[in-house]
């Protein structure tokens, strides 16, 4: 599995966690194959899971008249997962994160989410430099 292909299972499985409530081991097997299991998704998920405190905190000061709670479903799972990337994922640039977290938002979320979580980003890419 390609590192893309493990951001959108990661993604998925965020997501039906965030949502459903369920357990990380079971989301991560409703959305993979048998035996398909990937390091990376793993990394991912748990990753967000151990540092959503922090994640959450890093997206609240940087969501302008908004709520976290009040961002679309799909939009909060990508966010936090991307700002996982960012922060905490150091074989991954920053830039390489920032573009997937855009593109998954294209594809998962509605017409504006791609343009909502770039902004979001850049700020939050910009709180990780100073």
């Amino acid at each position: 599995m390609n590192r893309h292909t493990a951001r959108e299972k990661a993604l998925q499985a965020l997501f039906q966690i965030d949502v459903g409530r369920i357990e990380p081991e079971q989301a991560i097997r409703s959305v993979v194959n048998e035996g398909e299991e990937d390091p990376f998704l793993r990394q991912l998920v748990f990753g967000v899971i151990e540092h959503q405190a922090e994640i959450d905190e890093l997206l609240r000061a940087n969501l302008e008249k908004w709520t976290l709670e009040r961002v679309a479903n799909v939009d909060r799972s990508i966010l936090r997962m991307a700002t996982y990337e960012m922060k905490y994922v150091e074989d991954v640039p920053i830039k390489v994160s920032f573009d997937e977290a855009i593109e998954l938002g294209k594809k998962f979320g509605d017409d504006k989410s791609g343009r909502f979580i770039n902004g979001v980003l850049s700020k939050v890419k910009d709180a990780l430099q100073k």
